[in-house]
């Protein structure tokens, strides 16, 4: 038996045969065309518009985050710049397969250098290149295996359109060597409630047809593993299937704490399967997709559907909407078209809206209509807060509407440390781990060569959620945590002893964090807490966390007649 070591997904267990997704399609050679240009160029733009709407149509199926990610795939591969890069080779000459192979060998190199604020992790680019080289020479993609039998994938890493439409009575479980706890991999992953290990920097060793245990809990892939370990596996498993299976309670501590557990939404179309899982509401609802899909701000009537639409499904429960946040990489032509050097500390968030107020007060006029019509209990939240006197300004601006709750998002390390001064004017604080994370170790989330920097345990960010558990504590304030770092059991339960009074997270997520917290005590998610707080990196933190909690007993949570 051996052992092999990453960042587990979620707290799933699961065994099987490995077998090993096939390596990239060879570089094409670099030869003359003999087609001519003209013909050169309409192959690559009937491959790309081929694999531009295959990819959208694996968005629409899959939905949710997943399809975000393809529909910025899909329009990656439409890019007009692109495009001319590839053109430009073929008006030298080149053949359609060399010159798609090097213009996206190029954007790829000018997206690592600039920050990748234009697209998608390389990764991701690299599968968009292969798609279309395969198009042109009427192959299959590489993609996921299929050997006639439930499996373990091992990758180096997944492109999401394959993350997306994984076929869950075959994939047993994913394992990477690449990837962090923020990939989309491990993003995608923990939506679709795949057990799923990322980073297992050694996982080239493992071998076709081998069988192996990938336990998520710990983060362990155990290979040659004893009848033993098998059946402890296996029953850990049944288990957990059968705790999924019962019905949803409201999130709470063992000794009766109660901690909301609510769901991350992009649209109202995912409101019906958080509600199965048992969310007790919305804790972030991204507005982005009524505007990313059009060429101009939707319309006030429109608008107002959709957040109808979502309201409408959580009668009487909490729902947090989050202000259009683009900018960075979600740029907008009739919001922030101007270029930047580095759009992420540039104008976007609550930057951008008031650049372009009219856009926000339609987004509000819109929101209080909506809220009119139905009975959930509206929230409604500013991106990218910095300074107090924008949190007076957007509070001030929602009241005008008469929004009756506002709050803002704690992304930037200043909105943090100035927590308490932020709350003294927001009804409430939610805080994305994700932007925080990114600003703290000045690390683009969008890019692969500081992926190991991106990583919510490091005690730097946890520091700055202690200052905003704080200052909500003082001023009884409720501070929610809406970032991919809540669908993490093990970090839930510290960033509840941090002083979080509610977590957000991708629905699927829902099941594993509501058992892990009825495991501890607030006492012991505050013990949790200092041992990560203590330590000198993410690393260090994950495991004093993980050494601490395998120390101390498990509770069942008390209840109350």
């Amino acid at each position: 038996m051996s052992e092999l070591r990453g960042v587990g997904i979620g707290l799933g267990v699961a065994q099987g045969p490995v077998v090993r997704m096939a390596e990239a399609m060879p570089a094409p050679e670099n030869t003359p065309s003999t087609a001519g240009a003209e013909t050169e160029r309409a192959r690559v733009r009937e491959a790309v518009a081929t694999v531009a709407r295959e990819l959208n149509e694996r968005g629409e199926a899959a939905g949710g985050a997943a399809q975000e990610v393809l529909e910025a795939q899909a329009m990656i591969a439409e890019d007009p710049t692109l495009q001319d890069e590839v053109d430009t080779r073929i008006d030298a000459g080149a053949t359609a397969e060399w010159a798609v192979h090097d213009a996206f060998a190029g954007f790829r190199a000018t997206l690592e250098a600039v920050g990748g604020y234009l697209g998608e992790r390389a990764a991701d680019l690299d599968d968009i290149a292969q798609r279309v080289l395969a198009q042109l020479r009427g192959v299959d993609a590489p993609g996921v295996p299929n050997p006639g039998h439930p499996f373990v994938l091992v990758a180096r890493d997944l492109a999401p359109a394959d993350t997306a439409l994984l076929d869950l009575e075959q994939v047993l479980a994913l394992v990477t060597t690449d990837g962090g706890p923020t990939s989309h991999t491990a993003i995608l992953a923990r939506e679709k409630g795949i057990v799923a290990i990322v980073g297992v920097g050694v996982g080239a060793q493992l071998v076709t047809g081998e069988t192996v245990i990938v336990d998520a809990a710990s983060g362990v892939v155990t290979r040659e593993p004893t009848e033993d370990e098998k059946a402890r596996a296996a029953q850990r498993a049944a288990a957990r299937q059968s705790a999924e299976a019962a019905p949803p309670t409201p999130g709470a501590l063992a000794d009766g704490t109660p901690v909301a557990l609510l769901a991350n939404l992009g649209k109202p179309a995912d409101a019906a399967d958080a509600v199965v899982r048992g969310a007790e509401g919305v804790g972030l609802f991204r507005t982005e997709f009524l505007f990313l899909s059009s060429a101009q701000a939707p319309t006030i009537a429109q608008q107002r559907e959709s957040y109808r639409e979502l309201l409408a499904a959580f009668p009487g429960k909490k729902v947090v909407v989050r202000m259009l946040d683009a900018g960075a990489d979600k740029p907008l032509a009739f919001l922030n078209d101007a270029h930047e050097e580095n759009p992420a500390l540039g104008l976007r968030g609550l930057r951008a809206l008031r650049a372009s107020e009219d856009i926000l007060r339609e987004q509000l006029t819109a929101l209080a209509e909506a809220d009119a019509e139905t009975d959930a209990d509206l929230w409604v939240m500013a991106p990218m807060v910095a300074t107090v006197e924008e949190t007076i300004y957007f509070t001030g601006l929602a009241r005008e509407y008469g929004l009756r709750t506002a709050g803002v998002m704690v992304e930037i390390p200043a909105s943090a440390l100035l927590a308490d001064r932020v709350l003294a004017h927001a009804d409430f604080a939610s805080i994305g781990t994700n932007d925080l994370t990114q600003y703290t170790m000045a690390a683009d989330r969008m890019l692969g060569s500081v992926a190991g920097f991106q990583d919510p345990w490091h005690p730097a960010v946890l520091r700055l959620v202690r200052e905003v558990g704080d200052a909500g504590a003082r001023l009884d304030k409720p501070v929610g945590i809406c970032g991919e770092a809540a669908a993490d059991p093990l970090l839930a339960v510290v960033l509840v002893g941090l002083g979080a009074t509610s977590l957000s997270m991708a629905p699927s997520a829902l099941a594993d964090v509501r058992h892990a917290l009825s495991e501890r005590t607030l006492s012991e998610a505050r013990s949790l807490a200092e041992a990560a707080l203590a330590a000198d990196d993410a690393s260090a933190a994950r495991t004093a966390v993980a050494t601490l909690a395998a120390e101390l007993p498990l509770h069942k949570k008390e209840t109350t007649s």
